[in-house]
């Protein structure tokens, strides 16, 4: 079994990169204008430079791989960096999905393919659509979720013109260890480890805290991504989340009583969105009905080790 990772490099991408050698499957990936930081699973992998806005860097790619499964996870992720550069976002999670489909098809390859959505899709959910299902309107409230929405429809499109055996997924909010600082959580932990080391002032600014999200452990996440590749559907469409809604607020108090020093909590206009959805969490009964996945690591834990992973890196740098 051969796996094609595309943003093998990224948060998402290491952490599926683990989960399938340690099942024994043959990983590739792709990396574009940055490298694998873990030494040992670049060891392990074969990383391909590809930029896949480029069609024939993306033919040449597919070729040299042919894959079995193909994990489509390169993206611009960050809701922010949506609304400053919606082109960018554009460009690379749309024409870059476009150009792997039409590789894979023009290939004559038909491999497994999984395009990980985002609950961004559903958007304005109202307070009688919780827990939203996979039939539930999508009301996009950013640009990034647009992006995803036409991700999603892309592989759909593909399943019904091509044949090509694409799973949607529409993941709710990801946390752990290697996540950037533009999450959430991440970014509250980044700032109490810099507090901690003394590399920032004694304090955490945030946005909103009222907001209530969805929060699965990543490490839980890609054994879901892996489970979709053997039990679900091609052509449909699965919400994959903990199915639980946590206040943004109450994690950052469980953060805060991790701390080693004192911090104050300062409210940073920057940090809120345009329009942000109070509360959103998963039905995901079809995906787990279909795999048997449960979530098994608690968010304690997950908070715990993404505050540790930030202070381990932050003691490599110097003050």
């Amino acid at each position: 079994m051969r796996a094609l990772i595309t943003g093998i490099a990224g948060f998402v991408g290491t952490h599926l990169a683990r989960a399938l050698l340690a099942e024994g499957v043959e990983v590739w990936g792709v990396v574009h204008r940055r490298r694998l930081e873990d030494a040992e699973l670049a060891g392990r992998t074969h990383p391909v430079e590809a930029d896949l806005t480029d069609p024939a860097e993306v033919a040449r790619l597919v070729d040299a791989a042919r894959p079995d499964w193909v994990f489509h996870l390169a993206a611009r992720s960050s809701v922010a960096a949506s609304w400053s550069d919606p082109v960018e976002t554009f460009r690379v999670n749309v024409t870059g999905q476009l150009n792997l489909l039409r590789a894979l098809v023009a290939s004559g390859l038909r491999p497994q393919v999984l395009v990980p959505g985002s609950a961004e899709e559903y958007g304005l959910v109202k307070p009688g659509e919780l827990p939203v299902r996979e039939e539930n309107p999508l009301r996009p409230t950013n640009p990034y979720a647009v992006s995803k929405i036409a991700q999603d429809f892309l592989g759909y499109q593909f399943f019904l013109s091509h044949g090509l055996p694409v799973v949607r997924i529409r993941a709710f909010n990801q946390v752990g260890p290697g996540q950037s600082p533009e999450f959430v959580v991440s970014g509250f932990a980044k700032q109490i480890a810099a507090a901690e080391a003394g590399l920032g002032p004694p304090e955490v600014r945030v946005g909103n805290l009222e907001a209530r999200r969805d929060f699965t452990d990543v490490r839980d996440m890609v054994r879901a991504y892996i489970l979709a590749m053997r039990h679900c559907q091609p052509g449909d469409v699965y919400n994959v989340g903990r199915g639980v809604a946590v206040r943004v607020g109450d994690l950052l108090d469980k953060l805060m009583a991790m701390s080693r020093k004192p911090l104050r909590v300062v409210t940073d206009p920057a940090r809120f969105r345009p329009l942000d959805v109070p509360e959103i969490y998963a039905d995901a009964r079809k995906f787990r009905a279909a795999t048997g996945w449960e979530p098994q690591i608690p968010l304690e834990q997950s908070l715990a080790e993404v505050l540790e992973f930030w202070r381990a890196k932050l003691r490599r740098q110097p003050k």
